[in-house]
């Protein structure tokens, strides 16, 4: 319900008021003043407040509220003091304040549903619309508790998904910047003294030193270079092209391909299986799991599902026809559809792949680390020894003369 903010000058007494009261429309808060005997004098209708203007509201912290929440309606407490609690409860003061509002539109007798739409921020689509559904079946602390249980799911699969792309990328860029530094700071002197010799250098450190010279020269150009191309990269990636072409590279790349598409599989399956078994429409399930996909591919097959769909055709014919879903997947959602439980099919792929997707990131992680252990072994090696070569000729010439 929205909330208005008002002055007015009081018939009786002449006296100018002002204040805020929630409203169904600016009409019935003007007719509502009158029979108070306020003629109205100005009236606006007051922005509901940005939430998450001080910290962020993260995945986790919603997660705790609505396992919380969940708790609280199962046993019996009225909804607006629950909200109420958790409001004064919070540790975080942007969902604390997101809660407090919802509270007083609730309690100005908007649904939880309408009052939590207000803040996309902090409660998404999918959020929204299972809430909607609970309040509709009189099954809102029931679709709380699944509610709860699918955001520690999906917090779970982005820490996972975190393990498998941020480790290595710290580990390489650490790498390259010893690299760079050994290049930059610790060749030169080696040059300087080789110089003094007078001697014919092997060909490897004439390499090693040539690269040196190259990147002590022109290390601000090479930044800015770099600099640039990542900013016109995720540039590139804002475009709807650009988005596609690069989510599918993902889904290519050897051995980290395959772990990104098993926790793509894993969000997709329970998802949607949450929100089937939540009583939303398979249209608007497939339309919600389609949008918090993570990969624009997977988004536009599941969008292509959809259509066809609604056209009445079965779900498995486009998800088996877009080539991205493992045969598994594709055999257990034809099996829902043709037994009826394809929401009790999904929530089982789900868990299947949540397992596999854990196992993979495990190999993948012990598989990288002694990667990357003798990529940056076998670098800095090298570079030793090209800059050790000809020392040791010398020795063995100073030796052979003596």
């Amino acid at each position: 319900m929205p909330t208005y903010q008002f002055r007015g000058r009081r018939y009786d007494t002449g006296a100018v008021i002002s204040g805020t009261r929630a409203a169904q429309s600016r009409q019935n808060l003007v007719a509502a003043l009158r029979s108070e005997r306020i003629m109205p004098i100005s009236i606006s209708e007051k922005k509901a407040k940005a939430a998450g203007r001080g910290r962020k509201v993260g995945a986790g912290d919603l997660a705790v509220f609505t396992k919380q929440f969940s708790v609280m309606l199962e046993a019996g407490m009225p909804l607006v003091q629950a909200l109420g609690i958790l409001a004064e409860q919070q540790d975080n003061p942007a969902l604390a304040a997101t809660l407090q509002e919802v509270k007083e539109d609730v309690e100005g007798g908007s649904t939880l549903a309408e009052a939590m739409r207000k803040h996309p921020k902090v409660f998404d689509t999918l959020f929204v619309n299972m809430i909607s559904a609970g309040e509709a079946g009189g099954i809102l602390d029931v679709i709380l508790r699944r509610l709860s249980l699918f955001v520690e799911k999906i917090v779970k699969l982005k820490r996972s998904l975190v393990s498998a792309s941020v480790y290595p990328a710290i580990v390489i860029t650490v790498a390259i910047g010893i690299v760079v530094a050994i290049m930059v700071f610790v060749i030169p002197t080696f040059a300087e003294l080789f110089k003094n010799m007078n001697a014919a250098l092997p060909l490897p450190t004439r390499i090693v030193m040539g690269i040196s010279d190259f990147l002590a020269g022109y290390i601000l150009p090479i930044m800015a270079v770099l600099a640039v191309s990542v900013v016109l990269g995720q540039r590139y990636y804002t475009t709807e092209g650009g988005r596609v072409r690069i989510d599918g590279m993902i889904l290519k790349i050897p051995v980290f391909g395959a772990v990104i598409q098993k926790i793509i599989v894993a969000r997709f399956s329970r998802t949607l299986g949450t929100l089937l078994t939540s009583g939303i429409s398979i249209l608007e399930a497939l339309d919600i799991t389609a949008h918090t996909a993570g990969n624009v591919v997977i988004q536009n097959a599941l969008l292509e599902a959809k259509r066809e769909v609604q056209e009445g055709k079965t779900l498995v014919e486009p998800i088996k026809r877009a080539n991205l879903f493992p045969p598994m997947v594709v055999q257990m959602v034809g099996v829902g559809e043709q037994t009826g439980e394809l929401d009790q099919m999904l929530q089982k792929l789900a868990d299947f792949y949540e397992e596999e997707a854990d196992a993979a990131i495990a190999d993948f992680l012990t598989l990288i680390e002694p990667l990357m252990i003798v990529f940056l072994g076998g670098v800095i090696g090298g570079i030793v020894i090209s800059m050790y070569l000809p020392i040791f000729s010398l020795i063995g010439k100073l030796a052979g003369g003596g």
